[in-house]
């Protein structure tokens, strides 16, 4: 005797909600160098939504064309130890076709000794 059991279908769903930001890009955007737009369709759509707040540089690497980086972040790191550490971690996941968003939480640590 053939048992048959019926299928059945299920959908998971996660749903995450979050106040709209503008501009909808976070903190860096890693540019691909084959992606939808390129560094110049980026700066014109940043400068748009909010003139003179991100920095566009173009980086020497494999499959990333360039990141585009909150200007306020180049005031606590260096750019080059920014842009290095961007493109390490993000070259891990990017590729050549890809607009990728990041969000950056930095702390600084200071400590100081006075003489009293």
């Amino acid at each position: 005797m053939d048992t048959y059991k019926e299928s059945i279908k299920k959908a998971d769903i996660t749903m995450r909600l979050s106040e709209f930001e503008m501009p909808p890009m976070q903190d860096v955007l890693i540019v691909g160098k084959r992606a939808p737009i390129g560094p110049e369709a980026a700066r014109r759509m940043v400068d748009v939504l909010s003139p003179e707040q991100y920095e566009i540089i173009k980086v020497e690497h494999l499959v990333i064309e360039a990141v585009v980086i909150r200007k306020a972040l180049l005031n606590i790191l260096p750019q080059q130890k920014l842009v290095e550490l961007i493109i390490e971690e993000g070259g891990k996941v990017a590729n050549e076709s890809m607009i990728i968003k990041a969000q950056l939480n930095i702390t600084l640590e200071v400590s100081k000794s006075i003489e009293l």
